[in-house]
């Protein structure tokens, strides 16, 4: 357990704009997490190993990507029991995103509204930042998640990918592919049939040829979105196997606004994470399950808020889960509450 309970913190944090909360978090994590200071923060890893994508994870609760998208912080929140953090979304070239304000809490529902844009500071501070972490050699499965530049045209994004994937495979256990942020103009479109196609047909040929060049296969996941219909998810998973993919991260955020539109703040535009996605993320998931079967790596992210919710992802077809608002919202407690509830009998 931390020696600093979340309750003590949250009130302070909550009363900050979001973003400046995060950015102050972020840094005081950086500071302290090669140091003493750490067991303020601090937890015991709850060891219920796992193998997925041919990789043994020390137990199936992950931090999402976004986070930290610089990597800054990997090891403080490898402290706090995580069997798995995936960092990112890299950009090749570093990018402010988009203006603020671009983050809203949005308590009543538990949810979080960002239009972020994937501001970073470029894939090679990224690099240097998950070189100096220890998470790795202390067990721990690291994910590397990458993306494209807003300048970027959507017709060359397979460059930045390409880009992303040869700066990062030397130093993931896994790479995933984000093809889902809403708050990137027409990103979302690389989900279509034929631009799917022919991304993930590059990038299972560059990473055949990373594979061969430093000797190991890193599994590349693809990350899809919460706001897709029936024949779309098909689409998708028949694309996967097709172009051998080793899994899939289900799912990213929400531009629907069913769920909290009457709320303060509920209309601004970007993506909705928290509970308010869990029955969509769930709802793909299960799907996806459907249409490619048992064995194919599915981790699901989306509302998991407790233990309970952890579980119903993995009723649902999840091998892993991921967490990001609800960690935002409940605090460190909330790993090994995750790991607790899904850990292999």
């Amino acid at each position: 357990m931390a020696l600093v309970p979340y309750a003590l913190t949250r009130p302070f944090l909550f009363g900050l704009d979001p973003e400046h909360a995060h950015e102050i978090t972020l840094g005081a994590l950086a500071r302290i997490q090669h140091t003493p200071l750490i067991c303020a923060v601090a937890q015991k890893r709850v060891e219920s190993p796992v193998t997925v994508a041919g990789l043994v994870f020390p137990n199936r609760v992950g931090l999402a990507a976004g986070l930290d998208k610089n990597g800054r912080c990997i090891d403080a929140f490898g402290a706090m029991g995580f069997g798995f953090v995936e960092v990112g979304t890299v950009t090749p070239k570093a990018q402010p995103g988009n203006p603020k304000p671009r983050m809203f809490r949005l308590p009543e529902a538990q949810g979080l509204i960002n239009r972020l844009g994937f501001n970073n500071d470029g894939l090679d501070v990224f690099v240097a930042n998950v070189r100096r972490s220890r998470f790795r050699q202390q067990g721990g499965i690291l994910g590397l998640n990458i993306g494209k530049n807003a300048a970027t045209p959507i017709e060359n994004a397979v460059d930045d990918y390409l880009i992303g994937l040869d700066g990062v495979y030397p130093h993931a256990d896994y790479v995933t592919v984000n093809i889902s942020s809403p708050n990137t103009k027409n990103l979302r479109e690389l989900q279509s049939d034929a631009a799917l196609d022919a991304l993930l047909t590059a990038i299972e040929a560059r990473g055949r040829a990373l594979a061969a060049r430093h000797g190991r296969h890193v599994p590349i996941f693809v990350k899809i979105a919460p706001d897709l219909d029936d024949s779309q998810v098909q689409l998708i998973a028949r694309t996967l196997k097709k172009t051998g993919m080793d899994g899939v991260i289900a799912t990213n955020t929400t531009v629907a606004r069913d769920a909290v539109r009457h709320l303060p703040h509920g209309e601004e535009v970007g993506g909705l994470s928290g509970a308010p996605v869990f029955e969509a993320s769930n709802r793909v998931i299960a799907q996806l399950r459907a249409e490619l079967g048992t064995g194919f790596p599915i981790i699901g992210a989306g509302g998991v808020m407790s233990g309970a919710d952890a579980r119903a992802k993995i009723a649902a077809g999840a091998d892993l889960v991921q967490v990001y608002t609800g960690f935002i919202y409940k605090g460190p407690a909330l790993v090994p509450e995750v790991a607790r509830a899904t850990a292999t009998r």
